[in-house]
C-alpha cells in the first residue's frame, strides 16, 4: 500500500474491514459446524443401515441399547468434561486454551474408563447377547468420549476444520472394521468396530492437537468447574432423560405404533436436525466470544440465532406439508399415513427448540448455570408432561400437540431468564456513583 493510499483510509473504512472480517470469520465456523455434523450423522446413519441389514430385527435391538447407553454416557461426558471447557475456554489465548484441554480431555477419558469398568462388571451378569455386547461398550468408551472431547475441543479454538477431519477419519476407519465385524456376524464386533475406528480417530486428536489428555487432571478440573459441570450435567441427562420417558410413557398408553408414527415425523425433520445439532456445536463457543468482544451485543446474536432457526424449521415443515403422498410413501413406507398427521405439531415443537437455543447459548456464554438448570427442568418436566397428558386426551395426535406447546412454553422460560441474566450482568457491571 502506498503512502497517498494510507491517507486516504479512513477508520470508518478500517472499521467496516473488521466488522467484515468479523462476519467471514463467523460464518467459516459456523459452516464448519453444519460440515462436522453432516459427516457426523452421515456416519451414524450408515452404521445404523448397516447393523440393521447385517443382524436382524432383535440383534439389532441388542445393539440399540448399547448406542443408547452411550448417548446417555456421552452427554455425561459432555456436561462434566467440554461444556465447561467451550464457556470458559473460547477465544483464550493458545497457551490458555491448552492446558484446559488437556484437562478436559484427561476427564472425558476418566468418566469413560469408570463406566467402563462398571460396563464391564454388569455385561457378564446380563447374559445372552446383551452382556458381551455392553462389555465390549465398556472397553471402547474411553476412545469414544476422548473423540468426542476433541471435537469440542477444536470448536472452543475456533478450528471447526480439524473437527471435521477427525470426524471424516473416523468415517473412513469405520468401513473396514464393519466388513471385518460383518464376517464375525456378533453385535459384540459391531460394537467393538464402531468403538475401534472411534479409538482412531481419539488418536489422530491428539496428532491433530499435539496435546496429551492429563486424566490425572480431572480431579482438579471437576473442582475448578464444579460450578458448571454438575449443573450441565443434570441438564444433559434431564435433556436425554424427557424423551426417553416421554417415548416409554406413549407406547404404554397409545402403543408401540404410536411411538413409531412420532419417530416417523421426526425422521423427516432429520435434515433440519441435523443442520441444528451442527449449529449446536458452535453457538456457545461464538456467544462466549461475542460476550468477550462486544458484551452489548450478546442480546442481539442470541435472538438472530434462535429467530433464524425457528424460520428454517417452519420453512421445512411447510415443504413437508406440500410433499406429495408417493414421496412420503417411499420414505416411510406404511409409517406415513400416521407420521404426516403429526407434522404441523412435530414442527412447530422443533421450531419452539429452535428459539431456545438461542437463549440457551447466550445463558451458557454468561456462565449462568444455575439459570440454565432451571429453564432445563422445567423444559424437560414440561415436555414429559404435555406429551403424556396430550396422549391421554387425544392418542397419538394430542401428545405430538402437547410436547409441541410445552416446546414452546419451555423456549419462553430460557428467554425470561436470558433477560434477566442480561439485566444482572449489566447491574453488575454499572461502577456505583458515590455521592459524597
Amino acid at each position: 500500500m502506498t503512502t497517498e493510499e494510507e491517507k486516504t483510509t479512513t477508520p470508518a473504512d478500517r472499521a467496516a474491514d473488521t466488522r467484515w472480517a468479523a462476519k467471514r470469520g463467523l460464518v467459516g465456523r459456523l459452516s464448519w459446524g453444519l460440515a462436522d455434523q453432516a459427516a457426523s450423522s452421515v456416519s451414524n446413519f450408515a452404521v445404523g443401515v448397516y447393523v440393521a441389514r447385517s443382524l436382524g430385527v432383535t440383534a439389532f435391538g441388542v445393539f440399540s441399547l448399547a448406542w443408547v447407553t452411550y448417548g446417555v454416557v456421552l452427554n455425561i461426558s459432555r456436561g462434566l468434561a467440554t461444556d465447561p471447557l467451550v464457556v470458559r475456554f473460547s477465544g483464550v489465548p493458545e497457551a490458555s486454551w491448552r492446558g484446559a484441554v488437556a484437562r478436559s480431555s484427561g476427564t472425558a477419558v476418566g468418566v469413560g474408563a469408570a463406566i467402563g469398568v462398571a460396563c464391564l462388571v454388569v455385561g457378564p451378569a446380563l447374559g445372552g447377547r446383551l452382556g458381551p455386547a455392553f462389555a465390549c461398550l465398556g472397553v471402547m468408551l474411553p476412545g469414544l468420549l476422548l473423540q468426542d472431547a476433541w471435537r469440542f475441543s477444536f470448536f472452543a479454538a475456533g478450528n471447526g476444520r480439524k473437527a471435521f477431519v477427525n470426524d471424516v477419519v473416523w468415517g473412513v476407519a469405520l468401513v473396514p472394521a464393519m466388513i471385518v465385524a460383518a464376517r464375525v456376524g456378533s453385535v459384540a464386533a459391531f460394537v467393538l468396530a464402531w468403538g475401534a475406528s472411534a479409538t482412531v480417530a481419539a488418536g489422530y486428536g491428539y496428532i491433530q492437537s499435539g496435546i496429551r489428555p492429563r486424566v490425572t487432571g480431572a480431579r482438579g478440573w471437576l473442582r475448578e468447574q464444579r460450578d458448571l459441570g454438575y449443573r450441565y450435567l443434570v441438564e444433559n441427562t434431564c435433556l436425554s432423560g424427557a424423551s426417553q420417558l416421554r417415548a416409554y410413557g406413549l407406547g404404554a398408553i397409545v402403543g408401540v405404533g404410536a411411538v413409531g408414527a412420532v419417530r416417523g415425523a421426526e425422521l423427516l425433520m432429520g435434515p433440519f436436525l441435523a443442520v441444528l445439532m451442527g449449529l449446536s456445536l458452535v453457538t456457545v463457543p461464538e456467544a462466549a466470544r461475542v460476550l468477550r468482544q462486544a458484551p452489548h451485543r450478546l442480546g442481539r446474536f442470541c435472538l438472530l440465532l434462535g429467530g433464524g432457526q425457528a424460520a428454517a424449521a417452519l420453512l421445512w415443515g411447510s415443504a413437508l406439508l406440500l410433499m406429495p403422498d408417493r414421496l412420503g410413501e417411499l420414505a416411510l413406507g406404511s409409517v406415513w399415513p400416521s407420521a404426516s398427521q403429526l407434522i404441523v405439531a412435530i414442527t412447530l415443537g422443533v421450531a419452539g427448540a429452535g428459539l431456545g437455543t438461542g437463549a440457551a447459548a447466550g445463558l451458557r456464554a454468561l456462565g449462568a448455570a444455575r439459570r440454565s438448570l432451571r429453564c432445563q427442568l422445567f423444559a424437560s418436566a414440561c415436555y414429559v408432561g404435555g406429551g403424556l397428558g396430550g396422549a391421554v386426551a387425544a392418542g397419538t395426535v394430542g401428545s405430538a400437540w402437547g410436547a409441541a406447546a410445552a416446546t414452546v412454553s419451555g423456549s419462553a422460560v430460557w428467554w425470561l431468564q436470558l433477560r434477566s441474566a442480561l439485566r444482572e450482568r449489566h447491574h453488575n457491571s454499572v461502577p456505583e456513583v458515590r455521592t459524597s
